[in-house]
């Protein structure tokens, strides 16, 4: 992962005088009321210093599973409209009582819906795609003294109902506003530092990143990283809103994760920039054809990933739940003959297309680790590896040793 170069400006300021400070806490930044307390009181702090404050605000802890398990214990496949409306309370909730949290402490907040903030989706429930966003009440209330508090993670359809952008969708919904009020940069609060080389929970000696490349960033969510939704660091590439991911219980610097200055033939470096991985992902044989799964997993916000063909054909469906899976599959008829449980690491370089040896040092890794693959795949920037559940940690500990810390880093990059 690529951290601060040799000769790199620091990290620019939160934008200039006319665009407010936007922000975001996860679940865990709220996840009770000492907590919602604490942000806002950072919120208050913000503001008299004499910034406006937006923040978009995840659900209290783990509320949302809490409400998907209610929904479960009702219906084995509820509509998605109705389970939409349901999910989207979660971050109301949020939203409510830290503003009774702001008035608490002398100040004043407005809690706004998604659809009240002005964020348009499409009609897909689910996993909705936003479609704009119009900024005019958010701003109306920061000119009015107001620190403005959005609910992340859900929209409104042209029919006017409630969708919800799918897992981690409060990501999206902060970058969003901040692109739509246009401030260059957007700041998400969570429980963890900072960007690492790889989850040190399972990898102790990973490192702490002060800047990661959009794209290395991008790469490595879609891979497994959960710091961050992939869909926010698309949607910052695409409006050049910077994001610093750091923590909510302290004041230090986390990983900012922007294009770096001065960066000659970006894609061009062969430097891995770390390894993710997944715990639960899942091969599923079906007897229809490729087109009908596709479709069927397309109309509940699933795609399609690997497909092995064969007298049966086996395909896999990434960072999707096997429920979800199933389910869109019964709805259309097909159904799953078997389902092989499994996890994967994905090893991460910019340059893995002219790179062709990061393949090869993947598989050799693996091998000497005495770790089977059982699906290889491969994109411009990124080599992914289905392997046994159990197995996984193993991988990603072997890959990362090989691979991240065994490299000769020079000045390329940084730890924080």
């Amino acid at each position: 992962m690529a951290g601060r170069r040799s000769g790199e400006s620091a990290p620019r300021s939160i934008s200039g005088p006319q665009a407010p400070l936007v922000w975001k806490f996860g679940g865990t930044s709220v996840g009770d009321h000492d907590r919602i307390r604490a942000v806002a009181q950072r919120m208050v702090d913000a503001q008299r210093s004499g910034r406006g404050v937006v923040a978009v605000l995840s659900a209290m802890g783990k509320s949302t599973d809490a409400l998907v398990a209610q929904a479960a214990a009702i219906s084995a496949n509820p509509p998605l409209r109705e389970l939409d409306a349901l999910l989207s309370v979660g971050e109301q909730i949020s939203c409510a009582l830290t503003a009774m949290a702001v008035a608490e402490l002398g100040g004043r907040a407005v809690s706004l819906t998604g659809p009240q903030a002005g964020i348009r989706t499409d009609a897909t429930h689910g996993g909705a795609r936003m479609l704009g966003l119009d900024p005019a009440r958010i701003r109306a209330a920061v000119e009015d003294g107001a620190i403005v508090l959005v609910t992340g993670f859900q929209g409104e359809s042209p029919d006017g109902d409630t969708t919800t952008l799918g897992r981690g969708g409060s990501d999206a919904s902060a970058v969003a506003v901040a692109a739509a009020l246009g401030a260059r940069e957007c700041e998400i609060f969570t429980d963890v530092p900072a960007v690492f080389t790889a989850d040190p929970r399972v990898v102790p000696t990973a490192r702490r990143l002060a800047t990661i490349r959009p794209q290395e960033m991008l790469e490595l969510a879609e891979a497994g990283a959960g710091v961050l939704q992939p869909r926010s660091v698309e949607l910052g590439m695409a409006h050049g809103v910077d994001i610093h991911l750091r923590s909510s219980f302290g004041t230090e610097e986390g990983t900012w994760i922007r294009g770096g200055a001065g960066d000659f033939e970006v894609a061009g470096t062969a430097a891995v920039a770390g390894v993710a991985h997944r715990r639960d992902e899942h091969l599923y044989t079906v007897d229809a054809p490729l087109g009908a799964v596709a479709a069927a997993l397309a109309a509940r916000g699933l795609v399609l990933g690997a497909v092995v063909p064969g007298p049966a054909t086996t395909v896999s469906v990434p960072a999707a739940a096997p429920e979800a899976v199933v389910a869109a599959l019964d709805a259309a008829g097909i159904a799953v003959a078997s389902r092989e449980d499994l996890g994967s690491v994905g090893v991460v370089s910019l340059g893995l297309a002219r790179a062709p040896g990061v393949v090869t040092a993947t598989l050799d890794v693996l091998a000497t680790a005495g770790i089977t693959p059982r699906l290889v795949t491969t994109t411009p920037a990124r080599v992914s590896v289905l392997v046994a559940a159990d197995r996984v940690d193993d991988a990603t500990r072997a890959l990362h040793a090989a691979l991240v810390v065994g490299e000769d880093t020079g000045a390329r990059r940084t730890a924080a």
